[in-house]
């Protein structure tokens, strides 16, 4: 068996790696293209092009592995089966079961690197990309929207309650934010205070995960001195009710934690399940909307599975007869069928979040159907080929 694993191991590994390999090169290219448009603004060189396209492969890759994976492995196992190795090894004793478990243990390990890719080296390369477009001013910044992005947070106060609601109008790192706006309401809804800022530096205290301090500049303050009902004595009194001022900078100390702020202005899928399952508890216990970042936390979670259901749909191809005919045309179908697998992962989250469905039954839901798909193909090729 140790020769039969080192075989077949060797023949997948080396056609998976291949084709990451060439589907890398083909993003790297295409996004160096994109980024040429944007040399010699703000200083952008050819050399900081070529960085920003290796950081960008991070994601790229952690996108096509699975379907590398697929297709390296039907390539590598069709090829078994025309050369008749597949069947000679069939012939002294490679069983069903023991060829299932052979590419179960494959599966599993490429499920514990895609596991590695998405909770460290995806977030890693995302947070350098960050860093990076940092250097060349805000056209190189986060997209955020036209309408930015929103934080709240709730704030004990000696007359009760208070809510802090926070928008973000950019970012050019998630430690980085401009066009910032902080409003202060008291436990009735009031407007107490507004603040805005054109730039924050964001910093986490002393103590983890106890907050942010927010050090503002170009800052101004609004107060509003009377939260009753203006009467018209009060007018003719003469008494202020809005108290403004202009400060350089500002330190403004804030619950938010640093996380919670990254994962606010960060692409959801480039987050790390723990950021996510973090952000969500967030969202959720300040009454906002939690159901994009719950979809993406569990088809974070389910995503090393669809390694799994990758190899059970190359494992058919090991058993099919090269003098039957139409071998390229079979490759050709199974590669088709794992790729409607992905677009299937994905259009099950956005409908998911279109009907309410529960955002784990969302993400499972695919990858089950073609897992039992791949290994009903599997069990009628052993039985009647």
């Amino acid at each position: 068996m140790r020769t039969v694993r080192k075989l077949i191991y060797r023949a997948v590994i080396r056609q998976v790696g291949m084709v990451a390999l060439a589907f890398s090169a083909l993003f790297f290219f295409i996004d160096f293209v994109e980024e040429v448009r944007k040399l010699g603004k703000g200083g952008y060189t050819t050399l900081d092009a070529m960085m920003t396209c290796l950081y960008m492969q991070g994601a790229h890759f952690y996108d096509i592995f699975p379907i590398s994976l697929l297709i390296g492995a039907i390539i590598a196992l069709a090829r078994l089966a025309q050369t008749s190795e597949f069947t000679i090894l069939r012939t002294g004793g490679l069983g069903p079961e023991r060829a299932l478990g052979l590419l179960t243990v494959l599966g599993l390990l490429a499920a514990g690197m895609t596991v590695a890719l998405g909770n460290w080296l995806l977030p890693w390369t995302e947070h350098q990309l960050s860093l990076h477009k940092s250097l060349f001013g805000a056209q190189q910044g986060l997209s955020l929207g036209t309408g930015g992005t929103w934080l709240r947070e709730q704030r004990q106060a000696p007359d009760g309650r208070h809510t802090i609601t926070v928008n973000v109008g950019s970012a050019t790192s998630d430690k980085v934010l401009g066009d910032v706006r902080i409003f202060e309401f008291d436990s009735s809804g009031r407007l107490l205070r507004r603040v805005s800022a054109e730039a924050a530096q964001i910093e986490p205290l002393n103590a983890p995960n106890t907050g942010s301090v927010w050090h503002l500049t170009q800052v101004k303050e609004t107060r509003w001195t009377a939260t009753d009902r203006i009467s018209d004595e009060a007018v003719q009194r003469g008494e202020p009710f809005v108290a403004e001022s202009k400060l350089d900078t500002m330190a403004w100390e804030s619950g938010l934690t640093p996380l919670v702020v990254a994962a606010s202005v960060l692409p959801p899928d480039t987050m790390s399940a723990y950021a996510l399952w973090h952000y969500t508890q967030h969202l959720a216990s300040n009454a906002q909307a939690a159901q994009r970042y719950e979809s993406e936390f569990w088809k974070k979670v389910f995503y090393p599975v669809v390694c799994l259901v990758m190899v059970a749909l190359a494992l058919p191809f090991a058993y099919l007869h090269a003098r039957s005919g139409g071998m390229s045309l079979k490759i050709f179908g199974g590669i088709m069928l794992g790729i409607s697998f992905v677009l299937a992962n994905h259009i099950a989250s956005h409908l998911g979040l279109l009907h309410d469905w529960q955002p784990w039954l969302a993400a499972a839901a695919p990858s089950l159907f073609y897992l039992l798909l791949a290994m009903s193909a599997f069990a009628w090729l052993v039985r009647y080929r």
